[in-house]
């Protein structure tokens, strides 16, 4: 199969392209700069340059290969809605080249909070509330079923990690605590974060692709949910600061209030569909090992 990659020199996208080659598919690959076109060429995929604002770019790839895996989504938390817009009109655009194909897209979005439980793969994203743009794309995909696509989201946790790359929503914890001193967690620190290596999460999005029917909602979690506070308590250790509770916009009005609340996920149906098993390091285990970067 040959598939379009978006985001694929991004943190999960670097991991997707090599998953989707070493299975024997070939990659078109989106990069809207000379140094993601790099390093898509060097991961051995074809670059095909553009952006999320340019439709041109996302028509013709999504036209000239076999399916889709849409993994852009910019990183400017001051501005969430200007992100999940750009990510509403590349859907459209997906949606429209791909109607009627029975091509498979694939995008990314995120295990919902649930009060009282982990959420699971029927439970509905939220429409509503801070993340409710997302969750409305991700409805907007999904019901492409009805129209002749093979749509299917893969669901994020708060930390998509590899030790010493990246460590998710994690990897602002590390900034925040080298800004300020102090290695902080919201509230009580009791609230959950659910958790998967990268690697892990690449080979679910290559199992989507190749087997998810259309309509599908699959969890790429591994760890069900570790607490801020011993998130924190690790981040507080490594870098040799102390861990105490702060101020939730000490992470920005946007990611303080997301902090808050207990959100941990369950991946047990995807698991046992897909025959997915999480094997690389947990998200405490990569945090122990330190080595962050800057």
């Amino acid at each position: 199969m040959r598939v379009f990659v978006t985001g694929a020199s991004g943190g999960i996208g670097s991991a997707v392209v090599p998953e989707l080659l070493a299975a024997g598919h070939e990659v078109l690959g989106l990069a809207r700069s000379d140094t993601a076109a790099r390093a898509v060429a060097a991961a051995g995929a074809t670059v095909l340059r553009g952006d999320l604002n340019s439709p041109e770019s996302l028509r013709a790839g999504a036209a000239e290969t076999d399916g889709v895996i849409h993994l852009a989504f910019g990183h400017d938390f001051a501005d969430f809605g200007k992100m999940v817009a750009e990510e509403g009109r590349a859907i459209e655009t997906f949606g429209a080249v791909l109607k009627g194909s029975d091509k498979p897209l694939v995008i990314a979005s995120g295990t919902p909070a649930v009060p009282g439980r982990a959420s699971t793969e029927q439970d509905p994203a939220p429409a509503d509330g801070p993340v409710g743009g997302r969750g409305r794309n991700a409805q907007t995909v999904l019901d492409l079923a009805g129209n002749g696509v093979r749509s299917a989201v893969v669901r994020l946790p708060r930390s998509v990690h590899a030790q010493g790359e990246g460590y998710g929503f994690a990897s602002v914890l590390i900034a925040a605590a080298r800004r300020t001193g102090v290695s902080g967690y919201v509230g009580d620190g009791s609230q959950r974060w659910p958790a998967v290596h990268r690697l892990d999460a690449a080979r679910l999005f290559r199992l989507a692709l190749e087997q998810a029917a259309p309509g599908t909602v699959v969890h790429a979690v591994a760890d069900e949910g570790d607490t801020m506070r011993a998130i924190a308590d690790v981040i507080g250790r490594q870098l040799g600061l102390p861990t105490q509770a702060v101020p939730a916009e000490t992470f920005g009005p946007f990611l303080g209030n997301v902090f808050a609340i207990d959100q941990p996920a369950s991946s047990a149906l995807t698991q046992e569909r897909f025959g997915w098993q999480p094997t690389g390091p947990s998200l405490l285990e990569d945090l122990e090992a330190g080595n962050y970067p800057d």
